[in-house]
């Protein structure tokens, strides 16, 4: 367990959690119903999303889904073991993200999350290896690491969603106590995208800027100047598609970039056409 993991757990935010709004008591039984079924099984499984952001900051922001993270090699134990309990499944994008949903017809759904929507921050061992004892909804179920949190978040950059508040409200609580080596390890050769969210982290906490330590700024820093000095690279690639599905697809269409999702990810090219056919539709 990371010592960010801990403070953001056993400090000050899960109190703050608990207080303000209220969740239906039907979904919340329905979400408990899952944890006590997946424990029940063995299951391996983590809680992440809205439930494990409330964990680590306090912020407290119930929806109509659960997000449940698991290996891809576990993924079918999971369904499978919601399915018996009547949930309604399917493999949503074989790439990311399978569902199961309420059987009563409230529109009350789990996310069954196994990568990242562009195929980057796939679930391993490692998540696992840190992950956080907690409690969701009075239930016992173990949280995602706040560094695989931002890790995932930090490429949600929609123009109707981005999850950067969400990552410096993070940053805020655990900053100080983050396992940034690994956390920098994670993004390898995409550092420049924690290294743009490190530097908003300051712009929206002038005060605080110190919690992120001097070390990994004066890293960054020291990568970007190494790389400004170089020629760049010939080939013409946009990895904007890592970032957005859908605003960057004159790029690598009409402008003639090719697909970073192609040579930097996971996804083949069956299923980036299955997750740009998905554009407006329910995820």
């Amino acid at each position: 367990m990371s010592r960010a993991a801990e403070q953001g757990v056993s400090g000050g935010a899960p109190a703050a959690a608990a207080r303000g709004v209220e969740i239906d008591p039907k979904t919340q039984a329905f979400y408990c119903e899952t944890l006590r079924a997946l424990n029940a099984a063995g299951a391996e499984y983590l809680v992440g999303g809205a439930y494990a952001l409330a964990r680590y900051t306090g912020i407290v922001r119930h929806t109509k889904d659960f997000d449940i993270f698991t290996r891809r090699a576990d993924r079918d134990r999971v369904l499978e073991v919601l399915a018996a309990r009547g949930h309604l499944t399917e493999v949503t994008f074989p790439h990311w993200l399978a569902k199961a949903y309420c059987p009563d017809g409230s529109g009350d759904f789990i996310d069954v999350i196994y990568s990242s929507g562009n195929g980057v921050a796939s679930v391993d061992d490692e998540w696992f290896e840190h992950s956080v004892a907690g409690e969701v909804l009075g239930c016992a179920a173990p949280l995602c690491p706040a560094e695989e949190i931002i890790w995932s978040k930090s490429y949600v950059q929609e123009r109707e969603r981005f999850d950067g508040a969400d990552i410096y409200h993070l940053l805020r609580v655990c900053a100080p106590a983050l396992d940034w080596p690994r956390l920098l390890r994670r993004f390898g050769a995409h550092w420049r995208v924690l290294f743009a969210h490190l530097v908003n982290f300051g712009f929206v906490y002038p005060g605080e800027r110190e919690r992120v330590p001097a070390w990994v700024m004066e890293e960054m820093t020291a990568r970007l100047q190494d790389e400004t000095r170089r020629a760049p690279a010939p080939e013409r690639l946009c990895r904007g598609t890592l970032v957005s599905r859908e605003q960057y697809l004159i790029d690598i269409g009409d402008w003639g970039y090719a697909d970073a999702r192609l040579h930097e990810s996971t996804m083949t090219p069956e299923e980036i056409r299955h997750w740009t056919d998905a554009i407006g539709k329910i995820d």
